[in-house]
């Protein structure tokens, strides 16, 4: 049984798509610049390319890792 129609995503779905990127994204940039993580840049474009891996990622290596070496500086 094939179906046409399988692999047609409405335009709601890909702005939705888009959007949930974009959004994920931006935000992995911009706390990655106010926590001065290494590479924000990185983070940011990792971050437009997919989801939810990126973010996944990034609050497990930099937030994490931030929060350990804060408490050890004290």
């Amino acid at each position: 049984m094939k179906h046409e129609n399988w692999d047609v995503l409405p335009l709601w779905a890909w702005i939705g798509l888009a959007l949930i990127l974009l959004v994920q994204s931006t935000w992995l940039f911009v706390d990655a610049r106010k926590r001065s993580a290494r590479y924000p840049w990185f983070w940011g474009i990792w971050g437009i390319l997919q989801a939810p891996t990126p973010l996944i990622v990034y609050l497990f290596a930099v937030r994490k890792i931030h929060r350990s070496f804060s408490r050890r500086g004290n």
